[in-house]
């Protein structure tokens, strides 16, 4: 619970919020954000949104970017950040897609690609993450990743300006 108490002391000191749509993960990550004692201060929501159809209903993707550039793309996890983000109306919208196997890969998203999208009001970032381990251990693994990475934007690189 280290990191992601850290991450939520940094919101709460700053008045930010956060919300988070997951694909692959889950709902892990919105798991671990939850298990920290008064969350609720910075965390407002979270959906799972696993099918393409709930990325273009509630977060905004649009179907032709999904079937132009696949589900588990940069340009979706982009799209999803940014769309949970504007759906909550959070300073922070953090995203995950990406094939958990132990089928469904192919050679443009193998089994264990992930990519990670964080929104804030003046950029979106994207991370590709390539994990190995069972369906459970991608999963984990992208979720502990996600979080790292919102770390380093948030903290270590202090880029960011809400």
């Amino acid at each position: 619970m280290k990191l992601e108490k850290t991450i939520g002391d940094h919101l709460r000191e700053r008045g930010w919020t956060l919300s988070i749509a997951e694909s692959c993960t889950g709902g892990l990550i919105c798991d671990l954000i939850t298990n920290v004692p008064g969350s609720s201060d910075y965390f407002m929501g979270g959906m799972v949104n696993y099918s393409n159809e709930s990325k273009a209903r509630h977060l905004g993707v649009p179907l032709g970017d999904i079937k132009k550039y696949g589900a588990v793309s940069s340009q979706v996890a982009k799209k999803m950040a940014q769309g949970i983000r504007k759906a909550f109306g959070t300073n922070f919208g953090l995203s995950t897609t990406g094939v958990a196997g132990p089928t469904g890969g192919t050679k443009r998203a193998p089994i264990g690609r992930v990519f990670i999208g964080l929104a804030s009001g003046r950029r979106t970032w994207v991370r590709r993450e390539d994990f190995k381990g069972s369906r459970r251990e991608i999963k984990k693994k992208a979720s502990e990743k996600a979080l790292q990475f919102f770390y380093e934007i948030l903290v270590e690189k202090g880029r960011l300006k809400t």
